[in-house]
Order: C-alpha cells, then sequence, then structure tokens
C-alpha cells in the first residue's frame, strides 16, 4: 500500500465523511482542557466530566487555587476518575509550573517556542508525551499530532505506520506526512478515536467500515 501524505489525507476525509466534525476538546477554557488532559488517564470522559465539574462547583478550577488545595480535598474531588491520589499530584505540580512560568495567566504560555514549551510539561511529574501533547494541541493550538493506542491499531491494521514503534516515531510518521495545522491534527485524531470506538476494536466491526477497502486487515476479517 502506498503511504504518504495521499493516503493520510484520504483516511482523514473518509472517516470524516462518516463521523463529520468531532468538536473536540471538551472544556471551558484552556485550563479546563489541561486538566481534562490529565484526568482522561486511564479512565472515560464520563467519569472526568464527573471530577471537573466537582472541581468548578468548589472554586478549584484556576491554577492558585488547584496548586494551594489541600492534597487530601483535591484526591476526593477527582475520585471519580480513579487513581485520584497520583492524578492530584500531577494536577498540584502542572499548576505550580503555570503558576511559576505563566503566573497562572496561560494565554502567555502561546508566546513561547512551542519545543521549549513541551520540554517544561514533560517535566511535570506524571506528564507523559501524549498528554503533553493533548495539552499543546487542545488548550493552545500548537499543531503536534497526538498518538494513542487507537491510532497504532488502526494504522498497523491499515498496514501503514512508522518502522519503529516509540511514540516519537509515530509521532513523527504523522507530522512529515501531513501540513502543520493544529485544526487537522485535532480533527484527525478524534476522529480516529470515535473509528476506535464504534468499529476499529480490539475485535474489529469491518462490515461497512468507511475504510474496508484500504485495510489488508479487515478484508481478511470480513
Amino acid at each position: 500500500m502506498a503511504q504518504g501524505r495521499p493516503l493520510l489525507l484520504t483516511i482523514y476525509e473518509r472517516l470524516l465523511h462518516a463521523y463529520g466534525p468531532q468538536g473536540w476538546w471538551p472544556g471551558d477554557g484552556p485550563l479546563q482542557v489541561m486538566v481534562g488532559a490529565v484526568l482522561t488517564q486511564a479512565t472515560n470522559w464520563r467519569n472526568v466530566e464527573r471530577a471537573i465539574a466537582r472541581l468548578a462547583e468548589t472554586g478549584m478550577l484556576s491554577a492558585e487555587a488547584l496548586a494551594l488545595a489541600p492534597r487530601e480535598v483535591l484526591e476526593e474531588l477527582v475520585r471519580p476518575t480513579g487513581y485520584y491520589r497520583a492524578k492530584a499530584e500531577r494536577l498540584q505540580s502542572l499548576a505550580g509550573m503555570l503558576l511559576e512560568s505563566c503566573q497562572g495567566d496561560i494565554e502567555r504560555l502561546k508566546g513561547l517556542p512551542p519545543k521549549a514549551l513541551r520540554e517544561m510539561l514533560l517535566r511535570v511529574r506524571g506528564i507523559g508525551p501524549e498528554t503533553a501533547d493533548s495539552i499543546l494541541l487542545y488548550a493552545l493550538d500548537y499543531p503536534y499530532f497526538v498518538v494513542d493506542a487507537y491510532t497504532r491499531r488502526l494504522f498497523r491494521r491499515l498496514g501503514c505506520g512508522p518502522g519503529g514503534n516509540s511514540y516519537h516515531e509515530w509521532q513523527r510518521f504523522f507530522m512529515e506526512a501531513l501540513p502543520p495545522d493544529a485544526t487537522l491534527f485535532n480533527e484527525y485524531h478524534a476522529l480516529i478515536v470515535r473509528h476506535g470506538k464504534e468499529r476499529c476494536r480490539a475485535r474489529p466491526r469491518c462490515p461497512g467500515c468507511p475504510l474496508l477497502d484500504l485495510c489488508p486487515t479487515g478484508r481478511g476479517w470480513t
């Protein structure tokens, strides 16, 4: 199968036609998007919404409030998302970085070079590449392609992707083949997740898939 930009754009267009715009990422402002990116690790979005609502109700959705909150209070508020002790620690570490780097005014981060900002995020305890890139893309509109398990599964089944399996290699595969467009990356990742949940599951639902004619794995399942 031919690889590269034409194929990736064809896949994107097929998914967009099948599912329509996804309107990601849910959140009222960049800080709420950042909080959601941390809390969504190893849980579903419904649980994240519950935790964010609890944070909002108690006035915790500011960098200063998160940083100064008693740890046990914050843990209880984010308990619906699971791993609540680790996630409370990560939120407070992120809030501390925001206070130190921009006095909690996230708009000021947008003037920083993207590589430097990504390195700052990766130095926050508990934030890895996928979470950092979700923050960069969805909260700050930087063109970083987010790679997750849905992405790897779909593109392995399509028979295309990088030679290696590291996060960096997968991300480079997309970012070298696609134009550096945050809006495109946002929609593409959201569509991949939607497709992964509805069709390209662990046991795929291939009949009627909008990518079936492009997918050697899918043709083998049908």
